[in-house]
């Protein structure tokens, strides 16, 4: 069914304040909440960490005090959002519980996207970094089996593998080699813009988490992992936003993320399983078309444009959060070897041995890579690495469960 926001009649502004009691959520009971439901409460939580620090943003680069009262008035709400997001975790979930949620996340929000991106060049870019975030998921496994004696896949609901991807070990490239080519803003399909805007906000959002959780674990190899990982997702979120259109205006960037709001809400509300989490989706919805059709009135103010100049009058189809096994292997089959070269994808074997990507290489994984020695103290433990998989891995050489390759993505 077609759904056009800009049709639909929203919660009026000034009913969209609440009192504490209505703000603070009761946590989801994390033994029996649907993986799925999880996602669905991060990458929201991404999403509207984006949206209030974009308004923050905007606030300080603009000169008009109407314009910027009404920012503040939307941004206080996306704030009160982003709490009723960001405290749905309840207190007994470890760090890494809520880990192993951001990366199955990361992973089959990713798969969904590439699957549904028309543009080649950004589906590209998903592709790439599918095969590392898949493999971070696999190491904060390793290292949950370790430290807390819990199976992940209990916590992935077994929708999502848990094995080797490329390994974290070659996600270290040169800075230089994660910009990309720009969309462009007015040739850009819809879905294109809605799928830049959703990745870069959730992979912001793991990047941030990772920041703020990483020093206050409780061993050393965990925070050690954290803060390796943690300048891989630098890396994604420097990918993912040179992918956006710096050409788009303030106002035309403030359309773009309500719209995405909007649709993100609108799509979890139709595929939502849990009945109080369906709710939520549809208060927030309620609320963030008042918002977008208050960006769509100071884009005709301020500027003298039409919305759908920046969006369309009607969501595309709904995204959708599932098992993506199939997908993913076949791009582990396809690109495991790949390595970013300045705006293209490249096998690592086809580089130049004077190249950035080795020469980077040898000076961070000179010595010590903790995501490879999490790997090493699960298999001294436990003689091989823990894994779930529904079948042998597709690349031979990521099959040994005794032995961590820490070759492929870096050389034969």
């Amino acid at each position: 069914m077609k759904f056009s926001p800009f049709k639909e009649k929203g919660t009026p502004i000034e009913k969209q304040i609440q009192s504490w009691s209505e703000v603070i959520p009761q946590p989801y009971d994390k033994e029996n909440i649907d993986p799925y439901s999880k996602a669905r409460i991060i990458l929201m939580n991404g999403i509207e960490v984006e949206a209030a620090m974009f308004l923050h943003q905007f606030h300080r680069n603009c000169n008009d005090n109407d314009l910027r009262r009404q920012l503040a008035q939307s941004r206080f709400i996306e704030q009160l959002h982003q709490k009723k997001m960001n405290w749905q975790s309840p207190p007994d979930e470890s760090i890494l519980e809520t880990t192993i949620g951001y990366e199955q996340l990361a992973v089959d929000l990713t798969a969904w996207l590439a699957q549904n991106e028309p543009d080649k060049n950004v589906k590209a870019s998903l592709d790439f970094a599918l095969l590392e975030d898949f493999d971070h998921l696999y190491r904060y496994a390793n290292l949950l089996a370790m430290d807390e004696g819990i199976k992940a896949e209990k916590l992935v609901g077994k929708y999502t593998e848990i094995m080797p991807g490329r390994p974290t070990i070659a996600h270290h490239r040169h800075p230089k080699d994660n910009v990309k080519t720009h969309n462009d803003f007015k040739k850009a399909k819809i879905q294109t813009k809605l799928n830049t805007q959703i990745i870069v906000a959730g992979e912001q959002q793991t990047m941030n988490f990772y920041n703020n959780v990483g020093p206050i674990y409780k061993n050393s190899l965990g925070r050690d992992l954290y803060l390796e990982i943690a300048m891989v997702e630098e890396e994604h979120v420097t990918q993912y936003g040179s992918l956006l259109d710096p050409n788009a205006s303030w106002l035309e960037n403030m359309l773009l993320h309500e719209y995405t709001e909007c649709y993100l809400y609108y799509s979890f509300y139709q595929t939502e399983t849990d009945n109080k989490l369906k709710l939520l989706w549809e208060e927030q919805l309620n609320q963030e078309l008042t918002h977008l059709q208050t960006a769509a009135k100071l884009l005709e103010k301020y500027e003298k444009k039409s919305y759908l100049e920046v969006v369309e009058e009607e969501f595309p189809s709904i995204l959708e959060l599932k098992p993506n096994v199939e997908y993913v292997r076949e791009v582990l089959k396809n690109t495991v070897s790949f390595t970013n070269n300045e705006e293209g994808y490249v096998d690592v074997n086809e580089l130049n041995k004077d190249s950035r990507f080795i020469s980077h290489q040898k000076v961070i994984n000179k010595e010590y890579v903790p995501s490879h020695k999490v790997i090493e103290e699960h298999i001294k433990l436990k003689d091989e690495d823990y894994r779930f998989e529904v079948e042998k891995h597709p690349i031979k050489e990521l099959q040994n469960r005794k032995e961590d390759n820490t070759v492929i993505g870096i050389l034969k």
